[in-house]
């Protein structure tokens, strides 16, 4: 379970954004990155049972470093104020569509799926998308998963991309840059017992939306 010391750490660090707080709280830090690890550790054991791909998949392969790249950035806060975890065939670097979890106060959230994708990317999608949209649609708009997952995120053109109709019965796909769905949770639910049954069932129901993208990206699931 993901304890409660693990939020105040991150509350703390978010009102304390600096190397010295930081270096004078290690000791904070640690224990909430020993909880955040185990409880991670715990999730990927149970995902290779429908992940087999994960099955040499080390949970230290997945965790993100707490330092921020601040090189081109405006905002020179050292630390990120959550903790995060990609799990992949691997870990958080496969190179694939990967379950991304994210635990912030007041923030934390399940999620995946196309998110910043190449112009070849793109344009397989709306190609798979315009040749047939029903695959995708029978993934994203069945009842299960617009219960666990009902909003689409993603930035979304105004007009119909170059090259097709603005009647094209699916324009409305067509027009999304990206597209993934998170799960957001608070934090009274992140501590509670269930939780990681809950967060394995969100995952569980985002797969196939991962498994299409990984096949049309990379001729894999």
């Amino acid at each position: 379970m993901i304890a409660e010391p693990t939020f105040a750490f991150l509350r703390k660090l978010a009102a304390n954004n600096n190397r010295e707080w930081f270096t004078e709280n290690r000791a904070l830090y640690d224990s909430a990155r020993e909880n955040f690890v185990e409880f991670c550790d715990d999730v990927l054991q149970e995902v290779k049972a429908f992940e087999p791909a994960f099955y040499d998949t080390q949970v230290k392969d997945c965790i993100f470093r707490i330092n921020r790249d601040v090189r081109f950035s405006k905002d020179k806060s050292p630390y990120k104020t959550h903790l995060a975890a990609g799990f992949g065939p691997g870990g958080r670097n496969s190179g694939r569509i990967d379950y991304y979890f994210h635990l912030q106060n007041d923030e934390s959230f399940i999620g995946g799926g196309m998110w910043q994708p190449t112009a070849g990317q793109l344009a397989k999608f709306r190609q798979e998308v315009d040749y047939a949209p029903d695959t995708l649609k029978a993934i994203i708009l069945s009842d299960d998963f617009k219960k666990h997952f009902p909003m689409i995120y993603g930035e979304k053109l105004k007009r119909a991309p170059k090259g097709y109709a603005e009647d094209h019965p699916d324009i409305d796909l067509l027009r999304y840059k990206e597209m993934f769905f998170w799960k957001k949770f608070s934090n009274e639910e992140v501590k509670s017992p269930g939780f990681k049954a809950t967060l394995l069932q969100h995952m569980k129901v985002l797969k196939p939306y991962l498994d299409y993208l990984n096949e049309l990206f990379y001729g894999e699931s």
